[in-house]
């Protein structure tokens, strides 16, 4: 006779690790690369002197950040999917694109990741077109997610937050091609593009980590048998 455990955890902590492995793991290989005398040393957030791709593309820093950014990749999925599955139940129509954004995002992200510090024209393009579609679909995942709370109404508990989220992806996104239209100077379009990048990356770490916590105070948990 054949018997089943079901246990029951909570979903909490998948959109925390979604939140806080990229963070981490660019800022250790940052750290490694500097040490190794690969980069030079600057505060990432004003100076700009290096992107987050330079940062990890090197050393012992670069086979960290791919060793760790292939499965952030695919917690990222599973969170967009467990997102799509708690919408559904409070709206009816729910996100029924969002599992499918968060499959894109997360095959562009490994496609980036996988082909970080590899040389030639093709690898640069796939690493450029990955991480560019990553962010883009991960913007439009984060999209889906406020229209289903919308139809909640705007009290809902982290609405308000997402949407501020959404709204910092959008400052950064229009700085971005702003800075590139506006500056003629080479060395500083490289510098601003590259404290823009590391600032997005703290925005998207505050998007999974809002989820983290409206899971966490709604006690979301799911059974696994």
């Amino acid at each position: 006779m054949n018997t089943r455990a079901a246990m029951s955890v909570p979903l909490w902590p998948l959109p925390m690790l979604a939140a806080v492995l990229p963070l981490a793991v660019g800022h250790v290989a940052w750290w490694l690369s500097v040490h190794a005398g690969l980069i030079p040393d600057c505060n990432l957030y004003w100076d700009g002197c290096v992107s987050i791709s330079r940062a990890a593309r090197y050393g012992l820093g670069n086979h960290l950040f791919r060793l760790v950014m292939l499965p952030c990749a695919t917690v990222q999925v599973l969170c967009w999917v467990a997102a799509a599955l708690w919408l559904r139940r409070h709206t009816p129509a729910g996100a029924r694109l969002l599992p499918w954004l968060g499959l894109l995002a997360g095959l562009f992200l490994a496609l980036y990741a996988t082909f970080l510090g590899t040389d030639g024209r093709a690898y640069e393009a796939m690493r450029r077109y990955g991480i560019s579609l990553y962010f883009a679909f991960t913007y439009f995942a984060l999209l889906a997610t406020l229209h289903a709370l919308s139809q909640m109404g705007p009290k809902v508990p982290g609405y308000r937050s997402l949407l501020v989220v959404a709204l910092g992806f959008m400052a950064l996104g229009v700085a971005s091609v702003t800075v590139r239209y506006t500056l003629s100077d080479p060395a500083l379009l490289d510098r601003w593009e590259n404290v823009l990048e590391w600032h997005l990356g703290l925005w998207l770490t505050a998007m999974f980590a809002v989820l983290a916590w409206r899971w966490w105070r709604e006690g979301l948990r799911v059974t696994l048998v």
